[in-house]
Formats: C-alpha cells, sequence, structure tokens
C-alpha cells in the first residue's frame, strides 16, 4: 500500500491545478451531449486512467458524437473506423505495398492504417467479424502493431473508444472475451431523461450548432494519466476492490448463489482496472484519494464485461447487473 501522508502533500498542488482544467473539460462536453452526465464521467475516467473504453446502447444516442467531442477536447488526433461485415484487419493496421524506384529495386513499404493515431473510434465493433475485431488486440494491449515481421509503434497516447450495438440486434457478431477484457470499462449508454431530449431538440435543429473548444493537449492528457497512478489509495479501498472481485469468481465466492450462477468470472485484470478506475475518478472530482463510494460506482462498469453467467442463471433472467449488485451489497 501506498504511504497517504508521505505522497499527499506532493499531489495535492497538482490535483488542485488539474481538477479546474479537467472541470472545464467535463463542461465543455456536457454542453453539446445531454442528459449522459455519468457516460461522459466514465468516459473521462477511462482516458485518464489510460484504458479503452466500450460503449453500448442502442443506435442514435450520441455516441459517436461522444467520441469526436472528446477528441476536440482533449486536442487528440482522432481517426474513425466504420466496422462492417467485410472490414479486414489490414484495413485498420495497415498493409505493405511492393514498391519499384527508378533503379528497377523493388521494395516493400508500410502504409499506415488508421490505427495510428491517439483516439480511434471503433464505430459498431460488433458489426465486424472476429477475426477482424481480434485485428485491434496487440494494439490496445502493447500500444503497436506487427505487420510482415515488423513491429509499428502506436503514437502515445493512444486509446480506443468503441461503440457496440446491443447483440440481440441483426448484423452483430459477439467480442472475443480476451478483447472484452482490453477494456477498462463498458459504459452502458441509455436514452436520456424527457428535459435533456427536450433541451437536445433546441440545441441540435438550429441554425447553429454548439462547438466546443480544446482544453487540454495531448501532453496534458499524458501528465495526467502519470498523476493517477501516484495517487494514494487506502487499505479499506484495496480491500474492497480484492474482496468484489475474489467474490465474483465461482471458484472463491463464498455465496452458494454466485456460484450457481457465474459460469466464469473476472480476473486480475478486472482488479487492475477498478484501481485505475477508482483513483481516475478521484482526480476527476479533485480528491486526493479515492473512497469505497468510488468502487461502488465503477463496480458495474469494471465488472459487467467480464463476467459470464450460467444457461440456469440466464433461464431465470438474471442478469450480470443483478449478480454485480448482489455483490457489492457487503460495500453498502
Amino acid at each position: 500500500m501506498q504511504n497517504f501522508s508521505d505522497t499527499a502533500d506532493q499531489i495535492l498542488p497538482e490535483i488542485d491545478r488539474l481538477g479546474g482544467r479537467l472541470g472545464a473539460v467535463r463542461e465543455a462536453v456536457e454542453r453539446v451531449i445531454f442528459g449522459q452526465n455519468d457516460v461522459v464521467e466514465e468516459t473521462l475516467v477511462t482516458l485518464l486512467a489510460g484504458g479503452h473504453g466500450l460503449l453500448v446502447g442502442v443506435p442514435g444516442l450520441a455516441k459517436t458524437k461522444l467520441v469526436e467531442t472528446l477528441a476536440r477536447v482533449l486536442g487528440l488526433d482522432a481517426r474513425r473506423v466504420q466496422f462492417t461485415p467485410d472490414l479486414m484487419p489490414a484495413d485498420i493496421v495497415g498493409s505493405e505495398v511492393l514498391e519499384e524506384n527508378e533503379q528497377g529495386r523493388r521494395s516493400f513499404r508500410f502504409i499506415k492504417g488508421p490505427v495510428f493515431c491517439q483516439l480511434l473510434m471503433a464505430d459498431e465493433i460488433n458489426r465486424a467479424s472476429p477475426r477482424t475485431q481480434s485485428a485491434l488486440l496487440q494494439a490496445m494491449q502493447e500500444r503497436q502493431v506487427s505487420v510482415g515481421g515488423q513491429r509499428h509503434d502506436l503514437p502515445a497516447p493512444f486509446h480506443v473508444l468503441a461503440t457496440q450495438n446491443p447483440l440481440e440486434q441483426e448484423g452483430t457478431y459477439p467480442l472475443p472475451e480476451a478483447q472484452l477484457d482490453r477494456f477498462l470499462l463498458q459504459i452502458d449508454v441509455h436514452y436520456p431523461d424527457r428535459e435533456a431530449e427536450r433541451r437536445m431538440l433546441f440545441a441540435t435543429t438550429g441554425a447553429i450548432e454548439e462547438t466546443v473548444p480544446t482544453v487540454l493537449s495531448a501532453a496534458d492528457l499524458i501528465a495526467a494519466q502519470r498523476l493517477v497512478r501516484r495517487i494514494p489509495v487506502g487499505e479499506s479501498v484495496v480491500e474492497a476492490i480484492l474482496g468484489l472481485v475474489r467474490a465474483g469468481r465461482p471458484e472463491e465466492s463464498t455465496d452458494a448463489d454466485v456460484k450457481n450462477l457465474v459460469a466464469w468470472g473476472p480476473g486480475p485484470r478486472a482488479s487492475q482496472a477498478l484501481m485505475l478506475a477508482v483513483r481516475a475518478r478521484a482526480l476527476l472530482q479533485g480528491r486526493l484519494a479515492p473512497s469505497i463510494e468510488d468502487v461502488l460506482a465503477l463496480a458495474g462498469p469494471v465488472l459487467r464485461h467480464r463476467m459470464a453467467l450460467t444457461f440456469a442463471a440466464r433461464a431465470e433472467g438474471v442478469s450480470v447487473g443483478d449478480v454485480i449488485n448482489r455483490l457489492t451489497q457487503p460495500l453498502r
């Protein structure tokens, strides 16, 4: 565990300086994204923690608009890939072409794909085949891609914000479990409330559309990500994270119902993701250290794509959210 007293005086001024700017980032995003405050917060937590986010919701809920807005506000070089059933891995990472110079010598030249950016928007990622989806695995985990036996580093920072339609819609493919685990958070996007939708009508159908300023730079975001990893975490929060994640594994859970409901539970990467996410949420809200409240707020986004239910649980109408609510009860 980090020594709280040793680091508090050192990082508190940095948190204070960054807190105002992060507040400006959030305010700018919420000027054009209506009624999705929790979604905005969870997406910013993902980026501050240095991870990737999976935004899940039906079409038309401004998922794509959110990613475009974040790219502008954070000053990131962004690219967009529309995932379709005929999309190939080379369409994402790039490919080698054979060229001939004036002397007749032939050589291969690597042409970079859209993955070579700081913020990649993978739009409707589950509409592509599993082979194409898996092309992002190395990029998301190692921040580099291999083509023709050569490794090519990606820019820093590098983040993937993918949008996904619900699996029950036609023409979609489930994401491989290994790729799901690479997403720091699964961010569920729901319909806005009536008042937010009313504001949206006036803001988006007028003659002038709201524009957002650039508040941070890529260098600022990298500095914030380094600060996140220096934020101290109290022993009670560490124990809460460990207890929550391990209780979701049927092999280790002491809850008989969890053993019957969960086919496979979250691995160690879930603990790492939750540890980073609670730190990032504390920084976003201008606090020196995370609390149990942060663990409760982020348990769903961290765990919901890292667990699978048994056939019996699905037959009874139990959802992953129901299981997570059961797991978090001891912390409430």
